[in-house]
């Protein structure tokens, strides 16, 4: 199953799309001044999350969702994948697995421009490999529930602009959600920018989830959302 997914998007311009966040992330961590000092890994990191995971990273999550499934709204396509001998909920798992591996793939990328924004400007100490792997892999747990909210929101409706719209209307808020500390760690869309802003012990750059945002927000929202979507899909007619 995940091969016949492989295929569908193999050709597509979607690929093309997993690129975009993070060049211009790197782009904007070339444009800093040159600082020599201790805290250029995580002021770049830093810089580099406002360009990637405030608006460009939550968007991609409800494009993903979209071309996933934007086959299967043409000429009758759920009508034969559902008519296949496979569990219905085995292809929504499919589809939702492609979904959060895309967005894995830009995640990866965009270290991958950290570490060459490093590299050219040669910045002086060791990697910050702790802060960097739970900046990247924090932004990408807390991208899941808004693909898993999409990928409902994508197979509930054949239109491909309407789930990108919505998305686009929620993301939006984000300029000035993150820096509430009343709204901030409950709103969604706000959780990948703020997972990923780095912090050295208590000198924080901005606000970060605390443990009660990383379970009930963003692990309870990843549940309820993945879940009314498989509920969706095993009662949906093909």
């Amino acid at each position: 199953m995940f091969q016949s997914e492989f295929l569908k998007i193999r050709k597509s311009s979607i690929w093309l799309l997993i690129f975009v966040s993070p060049l211009l992330a790197t782009v904007a961590g070339f444009a800093e001044p040159i600082v020599k000092n201790e805290g250029q890994w995580a002021f770049t990191l830093s810089l580099m999350t406002f360009v990637h995971a405030l608006l460009f990273l939550p968007l991609l999550a409800g494009v993903f969702s979209a071309f996933v499934c934007r086959y299967e709204h043409i000429g009758g396509g759920w009508k034969q994948m559902l008519s296949m001998p496979v569990s219905r909920h085995h292809i929504y798992i499919v589809k939702f697995g492609i979904v959060i591996g895309l967005l894995f793939l830009t995640q990866l990328l965009f270290l991958v421009g950290l570490l060459f924004i490093g590299e050219v400007r040669g910045f002086s100490g060791d990697i910050p490999w702790k802060m960097v792997l739970i900046s990247v892999m924090g932004g990408w747990i807390a991208t899941m529930p808004i693909a898993a909210l999409q990928m409902l929101v994508s197979v509930a409706w054949s239109s491909f602009a309407a789930p990108l719209a919505i998305n686009v209307i929620l993301t939006l808020p984000n300029i000035l959600v993150v820096n509430s500390a009343k709204y901030g760690p409950v709103y969604p869309w706000a959780q990948p920018f703020l997972a990923m802003i780095p912090h050295r012990g208590d000198a924080y750059f901005a606000l970060n989830i605390s443990v009660e945002t990383l379970f009930f927000v963003i692990l309870g929202s990843l549940c309820v959302f993945f879940l009314s979507g498989i509920i969706y899909f095993q009662k949906k007619e093909a």
